[in-house]
């Protein structure tokens, strides 16, 4: 046994299991086992081009390397990105924690409440801070939520306003340029004419629905917005504005000077810059946007006994219900960041924030003295944090190379005004500051004086000095010392299931083991500490890792060029035909518009053609799963000449290998389209099959399935592009750092190489199993699914596999006919929890069904104990069938059954204590507790809080 066999760690199967499963298969081998599951027509019989694996030692050194040719310089430069401290505290317990960064989306609430309590803790803090009442449990970086907030209001616009074709969207010239890169692309896509200006001078008219401003403005510039809200709102327009969280301790939040949404990222509540990447971002609004407001909403309920519970709210609004008439194509969030952001806030509370904020903002007042007596000219009249100096007779190469020196980066982005931004390592320490003062002094040729004080004057006008209070609520004025957050933290992570306690089997999720010498670099300061506008020579190890990437990507899909600018799954998609988009306009064929959808199709597909300027036309599948095909001709013959894309998901979200996939892809060219791949199911391809010898044009990849990125309880994500020859030039993006094609869309998010910190794991994991182990890893995936199903097969009908009766990566257990014991899906996926799993995919792709994924990780031991769960579980519905327990009391109706519920004095249930709690010998061994009875989702989403309640709610 080759201990450096990285192989041998990631994959769960190997030896005599892997024998036994093959002969319960009935196959010889994993290769017989792969020819009667893929088409022979899409086999691909070439090894992939990757480099030999490390192992796990040779790929930390390798990483160390990578990160001493970054150059982690002291970085003035701001625009959204700031030197944090991340207490060790959260770094230690979240950050490095598999309880935390395991976790799955809290689709299922009862096994989720410990993060869904810290993301309400988020959502109380972005509500106190920007004085508006409801607040999401983040997004995926400031400039994306800039154009979340811009498409909320265009959806939000009055019947006259969209009868009169009410399309303008006013942009304060002084917001940041990645923001308005992101929303240049979004407003192409929507049909929206943005106006780019002065707000002082702006006027509104009947044709502007909303405007965005920056607050503090992009080179700290602090304005009074009252009376422009006043303007917009006199008008009918709505106004949001982008607020730096950490400046609303001292500035008067955004709700009280009559803004209506406000947005923005909390980046600086602790969160590495990560040279882009990933970072929480927030969306805040009045009550008039609750039903369209984008992203997810944690809410307060209740369980069936009663109690406090939390879960996601107004679900109503996934984009699996709503596809094509959604009004944001985001179906996921920044979990694991806003987590970390939300735990800043209680450690610091109220008073530790603002006393970060006076400190940083007295040290910026004291700046601001010394360079005037330096004799700089200062552009501000006012400001937070962010100092502007006007270039007029400055030799700024002079000066950038004598900060360089110092590894100091000041902002030259503008060449107008060099700007210095002052965060947390200033407010800590003098001595980056002395350095600071040391570069002006010796630009001006005297001596610098040591600054050991901070007797400075407040510089924010009274008009927009905050007076209000922010963060009462208990949670954040309780836990200040180590020891009581420490305990806090983990008090909830005993309530969450995650894949440090068992198997997760997510049907189109793919959780699969996030190795930890993946994820060690995301705490070393080589790669959290560099800025994402930092110059090109202090940022070549991160360019050569995320190169080698983009390469090894592109080897994997076949194609020519990768881009790893969206931090998202659906910003993927979004990313793919928006390139497919700037491709036939190019081409002139701008009629041009018509995307084809299988009724398979995941939800976000329909949501982003939308986003992308789009007309959807849904496609049939047959009973067995593939595409019908002569309603596929039937429509593309009708669409011929408007056909921009096909979006296929393949697999299929049936879990099948659909035989025709060359036979559709190749009507697609015929007809002049394109064809878009969904890489959800990549899973089942890598080492066998790729996008492009299937036919497709271009591809987006979940990083945070197939690539190993950790699904951090719902977010973080990346969704690179794969793209053709044809597409390349038109890879998005950077209004400050050159990437993509030379035909590029503006930006697709805010950062040039989207969450550039996570790449390392999705890189660190192809090192380490190279060709061999990545194609392995595909066959074990396949045959794990193979497996469970020729287990369950006698128990629950399988609804979709081919004529040899094989599945793909994943399957899908009918659970309908079981409605007629009176035992729904739901129940089923309780029950579960009882037994120690999360439920697999919950009725989708089709209603009342279990989509189930074992991934490539999990043990022949761990598959053997969910197949032994679900025979139990069918035991137990068929005792429901028999009439031995009734249809509204039994233990499948009542499950979860909690801790609370067995230990009471009284019980009144039909069947035994013994049986809810240890329903198998096993169960006893590593018992997991629902900390929630089942959660009321109609009581809360008709009293809809969702912001923290008081304390003695939780009691």
């Amino acid at each position: 046994m080759n201990t450096n066999d990285f192989s041998l760690r990631h994959i769960g199967v190997h030896g005599d299991d892997k024998k036994q499963m093959l002969n319960d298969l009935g196959v010889e081998s994993l290769e017989q086992l792969m020819q009667e599951t893929l088409p022979d027509s899409i086999i691909v019989d070439k090894d992939l081009n990757l480099p030999e694996p490390f192992s796990e030692l040779e790929l930390e050194r390798h990483m160390k390397r990578l990160g001493l040719k970054n150059k982690t310089f002291k970085s003035y430069i701001g625009l959204g990105y700031y030197n944090t401290i991340l207490p060790p505290v959260i770094q230690r317990n979240i950050l490095e924690s598999p309880g935390w960064y395991t976790a799955y989306t809290p689709y299922q609430a009862e096994i989720a409440q410990g993060r869904l309590e810290a993301l309400l803790n988020f959502q109380t803090m972005v509500s106190d801070l920007t004085a508006l009442p409801i607040a999401n449990a983040s997004l995926l970086d400031e400039a994306t939520a800039a154009a979340e907030a811009m498409h909320m209001f265009l959806e939000s616009r009055s019947r006259d306003q969209k009868k009169s074709g009410a399309n303008q969207f006013f942009v304060s010239e002084e917001i940041f340029p990645q923001t308005l890169a992101v929303l240049k692309t979004k407003a192409d896509g929507l049909g929206v004419e943005l106006i780019i200006g002065d707000h002082r001078e702006f006027s509104f008219t009947d044709k502007t629905f909303g405007a965005i401003l920056q607050y503090p403005a992009k080179y700290g510039e602090v304005y009074d917005y009252s009376d422009f809200c006043e303007a917009a709102h006199y008008a009918g327009s709505k106004v949001a504005v982008a607020a730096d969280i950490l400046a609303l301790t001292l500035l008067k939040a955004p709700g009280e000077f009559g803004a209506d949404a406000a947005i923005g990222s909390t980046q600086r509540f602790g969160i590495p810059m990560g040279f882009g990447g990933p970072h929480a971002a927030y969306l805040a609004c009045t009550e008039d946007f609750k039903r369209q407001i984008p992203g997810r909403i944690i809410g307060v309920s209740q369980d069936t006994h009663g109690n406090m519970a939390l879960r996601m709210a107004l679900q109503t609004r996934e984009q699996h219900i709503k596809r094509e008439r959604a009004t944001s194509n985001i179906c996921t969030a920044q979990v694991l960041l806003a987590v970390m952001a939300g735990m800043y806030a209680t450690y610091h509370g109220p008073k530790g924030l603002k006393f970060i904020a006076d400190s940083i903002h007295l040290k910026a007042s004291l700046l601001e003295k010394t360079l005037k007596d330096l004799g700089y000219t200062l552009n501000n009249k006012h400001f937070f944090d962010t100092l502007s100096i006007s270039t007029e007779g400055l030799e700024v190469e002079r000066l950038k190379e004598i900060a360089e020196l110092h590894e100091i980066n000041l902002n030259f982005h503008d060449p107008k005004q060099v700007s210095i931004a002052l965060d947390d390592l200033d407010a800590a320490t003098n001595e980056g500051f002395n350095d600071l003062i040391q570069v002006f002094s010796k630009y001006k040729g005297v001596e610098a004086q040591t600054v050991t004080h901070t007797n400075s004057e407040v510089r924010i006008p009274s008009s927009v000095q905050r007076t209000s209070d922010y963060l009462t609520h208990e949670v954040f004025n309780s836990y200040h010392t180590e020891t009581e957050l420490m305990r806090y933290i983990k008090k909830l992570e005993r309530k969450d299931l995650a894949l440090n306690h068992s198997m997760i089997p997510l049907g189109s999720c793919t959780m699969k083991l996030n190795a930890a010498v993946e994820l060690l670099p995301l705490s070393w300061i080589e790669f959290g500490g560099v800025h994402p506008f930092a110059p090109q020579t202090q940022t070549n190890g991160y360019r050569q890792m995320i190169k080698n990437l983009e390469d090894y990507l592109s080897e994997i899909t076949g194609f020519a060029a990768t881009s790893l600018q969206p931090n998202s799954g659906a910003q993927g998609e979004y990313a793919g035909l928006m390139t497919i988009r700037g491709y036939l306009i190019d081409k002139g064929e701008t009629q041009r518009n018509v995307v084809v959808i299988p009724e398979s199709a995941h939800g976000t597909n329909p949501a982003s053609a939308v986003l992308a300027g789009m007309k959807v036309v849904v496609v049939k599948n047959t009973e067995n799963g593939e595409f019908d095909m002569d309603d596929l001709k039937a429509k593309v013959e009708k669409h011929s000449n408007e056909l921009a894309a096909l979006m296929v998901t393949y697999p299929s979200t049936y879990g099948m290998f659909d035989q025709n996939i060359k036979e559709v892809t190749a009507l697609i060219h015929e007809h002049g389209g394109q064809v878009y791949m969904d890489g959800a199911n990549m899973n089942a391809q890598v080492g066998l099959t790729n996008p492009f010898y299937i036919g497709a044009d271009v591809c987006h990849l979940n990083l945070h399935k197939t690539f190993a990125i950790p699904h951090g309880g719902g977010g973080p994500g990346v969704g690179p592009i794969c793209v053709a020859e044809h597409l390349k030039p038109f890879l998005p993006t950077n209004p400050l750092v050159e990437t993509g094609g030379e035909k590029a869309l503006d930006a697709i998010s805010a950062a040039p190489f989207g969450s550039a910190l996570i790449h390392s794991i999705s890189y660190g994991y192809i090192r380490l199993l190279g060709n061999k182990g990545l194609t392995l890893s595909t066959q074990s995936a396949i045959l794990n699914a193979n497996y469970l199903k020729t287990k369950l097969q006698e128990h629950y009908p399988i609804l979709f596999q081919n004529d040899k009766g094989r599945v793909a990566h994943e399957m899908i257990l009918d659970c309908r006919p079981f409605k007629k014991a009176g035992i729904e899906v739901t129940d089923i996926a309780k029950r579960l929890m009882d037994y120690g799993f999360h439920a697999p995919t919950v009725s989708f792709p089709v209603a009342g069904t279990l989509m189930v994924e074992p991934t490539e990780s999990e043990s022949k031991g761990e598959l053997d104990r969910f197949i032994d769960a679900m025979i139990s579980i069918k035991k137990e519905i068929d005792e429901v069938a028999s009439g031995d327990y009734p249809v509204d009391n039994n233990v499948l109706v009542n499950s979860p059954h909690t801790q609370e519920l067995l230990t009471a004095d009284e019980w009144d249930k039909p069947y035994s204590r013994q049986k809810a709690a240890f329903p198998l010998d096993w169960v006893r061994s590593n018992k997991f507790w629902a900390s929630v009875g089942r959660v009321d989702d109609a009581y809360g989403d008709r009293n809809l809080m969702c912001t923290c309640p008081p304390l003695e709610e939780y009691v």
